[in-house]
């Protein structure tokens, strides 16, 4: 079994890529369980979601705290069905602890990074911040408390200074280009590789 997580901010592409992983891990005659959040199959994700329709500092804090309750869920889940699948693709897990102010995301990185068990494979879907809030605008939905252009500057500033041991697709470009960066973790990790290059390897 490989677990897979793919990350990023609002409006990257994440379900995108975790997609288009999924027909390729299928592809191949694999069994695939994918789950993104805020997951709206589990009480948690649901009552995140709402939060984060409410502006304001406690409604961000409340749900990212939802938010990593949600995503334990997803692993108790994931244990409980190990038998019937080959991997695992959660959409969203680690990542929104940057949305949480900046004294606080990277010691709650660390704590989460410790008491949570942690997935095989990272993958951090970027994309610029002006990019991100274009897409986000044309789904022609209320925007969440973080989808501003200011929000997902800083946002992705944090995301990109937590991701040493990440794989990181740039999405900026087509979705081909994406698709071939998506091909190529996965290739490295059939081959035994779980993490990126360094600058060791190059």
């Amino acid at each position: 079994m490989t677990w897979y997580i793919v990350d990023g901010m609002d409006g990257s592409g994440k379900s995108s890529a975790a997609e288009a992983l999924k027909d390729m891990l299928e592809s191949d005659g694999r069994r695939v369980f994918i789950v993104t959040h805020p997951d709206q199959g589990c009480w948690f994700g649901r009552a995140e979601a709402r939060f984060l329709k409410i502006p304001g500092k406690p409604s961000e804090i409340i749900a990212t705290m939802l938010y990593i309750l949600d995503a334990v869920q997803s692993v108790m889940k994931m244990r409980t069905s190990r038998v019937r699948y080959d991997d695992f693709i959660f959409v969203r897990y680690i990542m929104a602890v940057a949305y949480l102010p900046d004294g606080i995301y990277r010691k709650a990185y660390d704590i989460i990074e410790r008491i949570l068990p942690m997935p095989d494979v990272r993958i951090m879907v970027d994309v610029d911040a002006d990019t991100a809030f274009d897409r986000i605008e044309s789904r022609g939905e209320d925007r969440e408390i973080f989808e501003t252009r200011e929000k997902l500057r800083k946002t992705r500033e944090k995301m990109i200074s937590l991701t040493r041991g990440w794989y990181i697709i740039d999405n900026n470009g087509s979705l081909e280009d994406t698709i071939r960066q998506i091909g190529h973790v996965k290739d490295r990790v059939e081959n035994g590789d779980f993490t990126p290059e360094t600058d060791d390897d190059a």
